[in-house]
Protein backbone atom coordinates (compact mmCIF):
# COMPACT_ATOMS: atom_id res chain seq x y z
CA UNK A 1 0.00 0.00 0.00
CA UNK A 2 2.95 2.15 0.93
CA UNK A 3 4.80 1.53 -2.31
CA UNK A 4 1.62 2.29 -4.51
CA UNK A 5 1.20 5.86 -2.62
CA UNK A 6 4.74 6.32 -3.13
CA UNK A 7 4.37 5.81 -7.34
CA UNK A 8 0.75 7.93 -7.37
CA UNK A 9 2.71 10.71 -5.59
CA UNK A 10 5.74 10.62 -7.92
CA UNK A 11 3.04 10.45 -10.82
CA UNK A 12 1.77 13.43 -9.62
CA UNK A 13 4.81 15.12 -9.29
CA UNK A 14 6.11 14.27 -12.69
CA UNK A 15 2.79 15.08 -14.26
CA UNK A 16 3.31 18.92 -13.47
CA UNK A 17 4.18 21.22 -16.60
CA UNK A 18 7.43 22.44 -15.16
CA UNK A 19 9.32 19.84 -15.58
CA UNK A 20 8.87 19.92 -18.79
CA UNK A 21 9.97 23.85 -19.33
CA UNK A 22 13.59 22.69 -20.54
CA UNK A 23 12.98 20.82 -23.77
CA UNK A 24 10.23 22.57 -24.14
CA UNK A 25 11.84 26.11 -24.56
CA UNK A 26 14.42 24.83 -26.77
CA UNK A 27 12.16 22.75 -29.06
CA UNK A 28 9.86 25.56 -29.22
CA UNK A 29 12.58 28.08 -29.96
CA UNK A 30 14.12 26.00 -32.76
CA UNK A 31 11.35 24.97 -34.29
CA UNK A 32 9.67 28.42 -34.55
CA UNK A 33 13.04 29.99 -35.64
CA UNK A 34 13.06 27.58 -38.63
CA UNK A 35 10.06 27.83 -39.63
CA UNK A 36 10.46 31.57 -39.29
CA UNK A 37 13.73 32.29 -40.26
CA UNK A 38 13.44 29.91 -43.83
CA UNK A 39 10.68 30.94 -44.58
CA UNK A 40 11.59 34.75 -44.51
CA UNK A 41 14.48 34.15 -46.15
CA UNK A 42 12.93 32.15 -49.26
CA UNK A 43 10.44 34.97 -49.31
CA UNK A 44 12.99 37.34 -49.37
CA UNK A 45 14.94 35.48 -52.07
CA UNK A 46 11.73 34.66 -53.91
CA UNK A 47 10.02 38.27 -54.33
CA UNK A 48 13.41 39.05 -55.94
CA UNK A 49 13.71 36.44 -58.48
CA UNK A 50 12.34 34.32 -61.44
CA UNK A 51 13.62 31.39 -61.21
CA UNK A 52 13.85 28.45 -58.59
CA UNK A 53 17.95 27.80 -58.31
CA UNK A 54 18.83 30.95 -56.59
CA UNK A 55 15.68 30.12 -54.21
CA UNK A 56 16.71 26.53 -53.40
CA UNK A 57 20.26 27.23 -52.65
CA UNK A 58 19.61 30.43 -50.57
CA UNK A 59 17.27 28.61 -48.26
CA UNK A 60 19.37 24.86 -48.35
CA UNK A 61 22.18 27.03 -47.31
CA UNK A 62 20.15 29.21 -44.42
CA UNK A 63 18.81 25.78 -43.06
CA UNK A 64 22.31 24.14 -42.62
CA UNK A 65 23.81 27.43 -41.09
CA UNK A 66 21.03 28.23 -39.23
CA UNK A 67 20.70 24.99 -37.27
CA UNK A 68 24.34 25.13 -36.58
CA UNK A 69 24.07 28.60 -35.54
CA UNK A 70 21.18 27.71 -33.19
CA UNK A 71 23.06 24.34 -31.79
CA UNK A 72 26.32 26.48 -31.17
CA UNK A 73 24.64 29.25 -29.29
CA UNK A 74 22.59 27.04 -27.21
CA UNK A 75 25.73 25.17 -26.23
CA UNK A 76 27.60 28.52 -25.55
CA UNK A 77 24.71 29.49 -23.93
CA UNK A 78 23.76 26.68 -21.17
CA UNK A 79 27.38 25.89 -20.65
CA UNK A 80 28.12 29.57 -19.60
CA UNK A 81 25.15 29.01 -17.23
CA UNK A 82 26.68 25.51 -16.21
CA UNK A 83 30.31 27.62 -15.44
CA UNK A 84 28.19 29.88 -13.65
CA UNK A 85 26.48 27.31 -10.98
CA UNK A 86 29.44 25.08 -10.59
CA UNK A 87 31.45 28.00 -9.64
CA UNK A 88 28.29 29.01 -7.05
CA UNK A 89 28.34 25.84 -5.54
CA UNK A 90 32.31 25.40 -5.54
CA UNK A 91 32.13 29.56 -3.47
CA UNK A 92 29.14 27.71 -1.11
CA UNK A 93 31.23 24.24 -0.41
CA UNK A 94 33.84 26.92 1.16
CA UNK A 95 31.62 29.14 2.73
CA UNK A 96 29.99 26.02 4.68
CA UNK A 97 33.25 24.85 5.79
CA UNK A 98 34.47 28.20 7.01
CA UNK A 99 31.44 30.13 8.62
CA UNK A 100 28.71 27.36 9.48
CA UNK A 101 26.65 29.33 11.42
CA UNK A 102 26.64 32.03 9.05
CA UNK A 103 25.18 29.71 6.76
CA UNK A 104 22.80 28.27 9.18
CA UNK A 105 21.49 32.47 10.01
CA UNK A 106 21.21 32.31 6.42
CA UNK A 107 18.97 29.40 5.48
CA UNK A 108 16.61 30.32 8.35
CA UNK A 109 16.09 33.30 7.31
CA UNK A 110 14.95 32.53 3.95
CA UNK A 111 12.67 29.87 6.00
CA UNK A 112 11.27 33.15 7.98
CA UNK A 113 10.94 35.23 4.48
CA UNK A 114 8.77 32.34 3.43
CA UNK A 115 6.61 32.36 5.89
CA UNK A 116 7.55 30.47 8.83
CA UNK A 117 8.09 31.26 12.12
CA UNK A 118 11.54 32.38 13.30
CA UNK A 119 11.79 29.03 15.74
CA UNK A 120 10.30 26.81 12.89
CA UNK A 121 12.72 28.53 10.41
CA UNK A 122 15.43 27.69 12.61
CA UNK A 123 14.97 24.25 13.29
CA UNK A 124 13.72 23.87 9.51
CA UNK A 125 17.25 24.65 8.91
CA UNK A 126 18.72 22.90 11.17
CA UNK A 127 17.49 19.51 10.61
CA UNK A 128 17.87 19.85 6.41
CA UNK A 129 21.61 20.88 7.37
CA UNK A 130 22.26 17.88 9.63
CA UNK A 131 20.75 15.83 6.08
CA UNK A 132 22.36 17.62 3.20
CA UNK A 133 23.86 20.95 4.03
CA UNK A 134 24.95 21.56 0.47
CA UNK A 135 22.10 20.06 -1.43
CA UNK A 136 20.10 22.72 0.84
CA UNK A 137 21.86 25.68 0.41
CA UNK A 138 22.07 25.15 -3.67
CA UNK A 139 18.15 24.77 -4.02
CA UNK A 140 17.06 27.28 -1.39
CA UNK A 141 20.02 29.91 -1.15
CA UNK A 142 21.27 29.52 -4.68
CA UNK A 143 17.86 28.22 -6.94
CA UNK A 144 19.70 25.52 -8.19
CA UNK A 145 17.82 22.57 -8.65
CA UNK A 146 16.96 19.83 -11.39
CA UNK A 147 14.16 22.08 -12.96
CA UNK A 148 16.38 24.47 -13.62
CA UNK A 149 19.77 22.62 -14.79
CA UNK A 150 19.95 22.32 -18.34
CA UNK A 151 22.45 20.46 -20.00
CA UNK A 152 24.68 21.94 -22.85
CA UNK A 153 24.70 19.22 -25.14
CA UNK A 154 21.18 18.17 -24.90
CA UNK A 155 20.05 21.50 -25.52
CA UNK A 156 22.47 22.18 -28.20
CA UNK A 157 20.63 18.83 -29.94
CA UNK A 158 17.69 19.73 -29.49
CA UNK A 159 17.87 23.46 -30.90
CA UNK A 160 19.77 22.26 -33.48
CA UNK A 161 17.30 19.12 -34.54
CA UNK A 162 14.02 21.29 -33.86
CA UNK A 163 15.33 24.30 -36.23
CA UNK A 164 15.89 21.69 -38.91
CA UNK A 165 12.63 19.89 -38.31
CA UNK A 166 10.99 23.71 -38.70
CA UNK A 167 13.18 24.92 -41.41
CA UNK A 168 12.91 21.63 -43.63
CA UNK A 169 9.11 22.79 -43.83
CA UNK A 170 9.55 25.86 -46.14
CA UNK A 171 12.53 24.18 -47.93
CA UNK A 172 9.73 21.25 -49.40
CA UNK A 173 7.68 24.47 -50.50
CA UNK A 174 10.73 25.58 -52.61
CA UNK A 175 10.70 22.59 -54.03
CA UNK A 176 7.19 22.02 -54.83
CA UNK A 177 5.62 25.74 -55.20
CA UNK A 178 5.33 27.49 -58.27
CA UNK A 179 7.88 30.37 -58.62
CA UNK A 180 5.59 32.91 -59.92
CA UNK A 181 3.87 32.89 -56.40
CA UNK A 182 5.94 30.83 -54.48
CA UNK A 183 6.04 33.97 -52.09
CA UNK A 184 2.51 33.32 -51.21
CA UNK A 185 2.57 29.62 -51.28
CA UNK A 186 4.95 30.19 -48.47
CA UNK A 187 3.28 32.67 -46.65
CA UNK A 188 0.20 30.14 -46.36
CA UNK A 189 1.99 27.10 -45.48
CA UNK A 190 4.26 28.83 -42.56
CA UNK A 191 1.40 30.59 -40.66
CA UNK A 192 0.02 27.01 -40.88
CA UNK A 193 2.66 25.95 -39.41
CA UNK A 194 2.82 28.34 -37.15
CA UNK A 195 -0.35 27.56 -35.76
CA UNK A 196 0.52 24.30 -35.71
CA UNK A 197 3.31 24.65 -33.52
CA UNK A 198 1.61 26.90 -31.24
CA UNK A 199 -1.10 25.15 -30.53
CA UNK A 200 1.18 21.94 -29.51
CA UNK A 201 3.55 23.98 -27.46
CA UNK A 202 0.46 25.60 -25.88
CA UNK A 203 -0.90 21.39 -25.47
CA UNK A 204 2.40 20.51 -23.70
CA UNK A 205 3.22 23.53 -21.39
CA UNK A 206 -0.28 23.75 -20.11
CA UNK A 207 -0.97 27.12 -21.49
CA UNK A 208 -3.49 29.22 -23.46
CA UNK A 209 -3.38 27.69 -26.89
CA UNK A 210 -5.03 30.81 -28.21
CA UNK A 211 -2.54 32.97 -26.82
CA UNK A 212 0.38 31.10 -27.93
CA UNK A 213 -1.62 30.44 -31.48
CA UNK A 214 -1.83 34.31 -31.49
CA UNK A 215 1.31 35.24 -30.12
CA UNK A 216 3.57 32.87 -32.84
CA UNK A 217 1.56 33.97 -35.91
CA UNK A 218 1.72 37.80 -35.33
CA UNK A 219 5.68 37.96 -34.76
CA UNK A 220 6.08 35.21 -37.76
CA UNK A 221 3.50 37.66 -40.44
CA UNK A 222 6.00 40.29 -39.09
CA UNK A 223 8.78 39.09 -39.67
CA UNK A 224 7.77 37.54 -43.25
CA UNK A 225 6.31 40.81 -44.47
CA UNK A 226 9.56 42.82 -43.99
CA UNK A 227 11.49 39.75 -45.65
CA UNK A 228 8.94 40.16 -48.53
CA UNK A 229 9.78 44.15 -48.12
CA UNK A 230 13.09 43.78 -48.46
CA UNK A 231 13.18 41.40 -51.65
CA UNK A 232 11.32 43.94 -53.38
CA UNK A 233 13.02 46.91 -52.77
CA UNK A 234 16.03 45.40 -53.58
CA UNK A 235 15.27 42.49 -56.17
CA UNK A 236 17.69 42.34 -58.98
CA UNK A 237 15.33 39.94 -60.86
CA UNK A 238 17.94 36.81 -61.25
Amino acid sequence: MENKESITIDNYLDSHYIHRSNWLRAAVLGANDGIISISSLAIGVATASTTRDPILLATLAGLVAGALSMAAGEYVSVSSQTDTEKADIEREKIELESMPELELKILAEIYEKRGLKKETALQVAKELTEFDALGTHIRDELGINEISQANPIQAALASGAAFTAGGVLPLLVTFFAPVTSMEYFLYGFTIVSLIVLGAVSAKTGGSSMGKAVVRIVIWGTLAMGLSALVGYLFGVNV
